[in-house]
C-alpha cells in the first residue's frame, strides 16, 4: 500500500484532547482511511524524544523484540486515543508506514479515534489518564 490520506478526514478540535481527526464524510467498515510512512529511531534517541513535546506523539516500534519508536508522517500523530476506538493501527515494519482501518462504520463529523494500547479494544491502563477516565 502506498502513502494517502483518505478525503474523508479531516482535522479539528477535540473536546478536552486539543487536535483530532475527523470523518468529513461516512467511513465504512474495513476501510483504510490513511497509509503513511514512519521515521524510525532506536533506542538512544527515543531517550532524547522522551524529554521533549514529541514524546507524546511517537509510537513504540518494536520489529523482531528490538526497542525502537519512531514519529508518523501524515496525520497518524493525531489520532487521539479511546478505549472505545473506531479505528485501528497496524504497523509494516518492512515498508516502515502504518495505516488506520475503521473498525465499524464512522459518521460524518464523527472523531476517529485509536486505542494507544496497540489493539483496538484493550482496556489496559495508559501511561498517562485518558479524558474518559474521568
Amino acid at each position: 500500500m502506498e502513502f494517502f490520506i483518505s478525503t474523508a478526514l479531516f482535522i479539528g478540535e477535540s473536546l478536552g484532547k486539543g487536535r483530532g481527526v475527523f470523518a468529513a464524510q461516512p467511513i465504512e467498515a474495513g476501510q483504510v482511511v490513511e497509509c503513511s510512512p514512519v521515521l524510525v529511531m532506536d533506542a538512544a534517541a527515543r531517550v532524547l524524544l522522551d524529554q521533549t513535546l514529541l514524546h507524546d506523539y511517537i509510537f513504540e516500534w518494536l520489529p523482531e523484540g528490538r526497542q525502537e519508536c519512531c514519529v508518523a508522517l501524515g496525520y497518524l500523530s493525531l489520532y487521539n486515543h479511546s478505549y472505545a476506538s473506531n479505528c485501528e493501527y497496524l504497523m509494516n515494519y518492512e515498508r516502515q508506514m502504518m495505516s488506520i482501518h475503521a473498525v465499524r462504520p464512522i459518521a460524518k463529523g464523527e472523531e476517529l479515534t485509536i486505542n494507544y494500547n496497540g489493539d483496538w479494544n484493550d482496556p489496559s491502563p495508559l501511561w498517562f489518564k485518558a479524558v474518559e477516565d474521568d
